[in-house]
């Protein structure tokens, strides 16, 4: 009968679970209890951690769509900027966490923070950069197959071209959505017209929000609702 109590992966750890999800090391890359100022950097460290973890499945996810749309594997595409989407979701979902992290408290965490700020998160830098090479490519895609975007809406929807186009709008939606999240996160915590730790005001974020990866495709909304039977009804006005 085999013994499934030894190990049979290499490395370090003191079973196989640990050697392959190298726990270890990811347990260890929070402050030790000898180096935190306020019981909380564990709360802050790990919801700030775990996004970079989940940004980084996400922006593999767009990168691989991006390719697939390139060799017109559209469905592919498709797929996997769902999960993508959906690993933005999660990301927002655990600002949840940051709730419970006292205005007053979070002071004290600030101080040992240096000139650390979320503008320097390598994941969200991938997630900006990704996304403007998704919006390159699929402009390729529409100039390839001479595609009309407000066409592509009017008729022919459940095509892989526009699926693929509320696909982008989704993740493109979901960013601006943590955005939104974020915002309010950062205000609830630290308030209004108050400077981050590298002197941006706060405010600024609230500017992000409106932002967009996609213009074209949200664009031809506006362009479906002038163009549409209700932009030809009288207004009743002489």
């Amino acid at each position: 009968m085999k013994d499934y109590s030894r190990q049979v992966l290499a490395g370090e750890g003191r079973d196989d679970y640990a050697r392959y999800m190298r726990t270890d090391a990811l347990l260890s890359l929070q402050r030790r209890p000898e180096e935190v100022v306020h019981r909380d950097e564990l709360l802050f460290q790990v919801v700030h951690q775990s996004t970079e973890l989940w940004l980084k499945l996400a922006c593999a996810e767009v990168a691989e769509a991006a390719d697939r749309i390139t060799t017109d594997d559209l469905d592919t595409a498709i797929r996997l900027l769902g999960r993508a989407a959906l690993g933005i979701d999660l990301v927002t979902n655990q600002l949840e966490m940051m709730g419970h992290l006292s205005p007053w408290d979070f002071q004290t965490i600030r101080t040992v923070l240096g000139h650390g700020s979320g503008a320097d998160s390598p994941g969200w830098r991938s997630v900006q950069r990704h996304s403007r090479h998704l919006g390159r490519v699929f402009d390729e895609l529409v100039r390839r197959r001479g595609i009309d975007l407000a066409e592509l809406y009017r008729s022919k929807v459940d095509s892989a071209e526009q699926r693929l186009a509320e696909a982008m709008i989704e993740w493109d939606e979901r960013i601006s959505l943590w955005r939104v999240r974020h915002y309010k996160m950062a205000t609830r915590v630290i308030g209004h017209q108050v400077v981050g730790t590298q002197g941006t005001p706060v405010d600024v974020l609230a500017k992000l929000i409106s932002h967009k990866f996609f213009p074209e495709l949200w664009q031809v909304r506006t362009e479906l609702t002038l163009t549409g039977p209700m932009a030809e009804q009288p207004t009743g006005r002489t």
